[in-house]
């Protein structure tokens, strides 16, 4: 079994991730959603924990090799960064959303020296906005940022183009394909969903999928 394959299965069955197609769930930008996602409870989960930090250790040694730092995205990647730089001996520190209004005021947690080459550890894509503005921080700071590895990205290309525009390189251990498809194998949702599903995840402002299949 491939790797987003064992991470979907893990994520659908901690429900970490799970699809409401006919009862959608409303994003805090209005937006209805046929899924719902929460990556920090792998952290809970024993189990799926380790196939998920393996898992970015594993993507991170075979796609971005000579990296130096890992930097997690605050909040939701500092545990991720955090227990896969314990397993590759690797540096790590974090992010903040913004500045600190006291001490040194860092917006970045732990030792970064020019020119280290780092790679982020995101635990969701969807926009990237987020994410974005990570990699400008480190950047900004002069790090020579690889790329990101995130655990679940929904592919919204929206995501996908600002992204490209800005030149980051993300790799995500599964997909909201993937898990769409797992889902309806395991019964989680109906097969005919899936379509609905994509149709959202294609245009999220649409929302003729809802309802689709009454």
């Amino acid at each position: 079994m491939d790797l987003k394959t064992i991470i979907a299965e893990d994520l659908l069955k901690i429900k970490a991730v799970f699809f409401r197609p006919d009862e959608p769930f409303t994003w805090a930008s209005g937006i209805k959603s046929p899924v719902y996602c929460d990556n920090r409870l792998t952290l809970t989960a024993p189990e799926v924990r380790d196939d998920v930090e393996n898992g970015i250790a594993k993507t991170i040694i075979e796609n971005y090799p000579g990296v130096q730092v890992l930097m997690g995205t605050s909040t939701a990647g500092i545990a991720h960064a955090a227990i896969t730089g314990h397993i590759l001996g690797l540096p790590m520190g974090y992010v903040r959303s913004g500045s600190k209004d006291h001490g040194r005021q860092n917006q970045i947690e732990g030792k970064l020296e020019p020119g280290q080459k780092v790679v982020v550890v995101e635990d969701l894509i969807s926009t990237g906005g987020s994410v974005i503005e990570v990699v400008k921080v480190l950047r900004e700071a002069g790090a020579d940022v690889m790329g990101v590895v995130s655990i679940f990205t929904y592919g919204m290309q929206k995501g996908l183009d600002r992204l490209a525009a800005e030149n980051i390189k993300n790799i995500s251990l599964t997909d909201f394909d993937t898990i769409a498809k797992v889902a309806a194998e395991q019964g989680y949702i109906a097969e005919s969903d899936i379509e609905r599903l994509i149709a959202f995840r294609n245009n999220p402002s649409d929302e003729s999928w809802i309802g689709a299949n009454k």
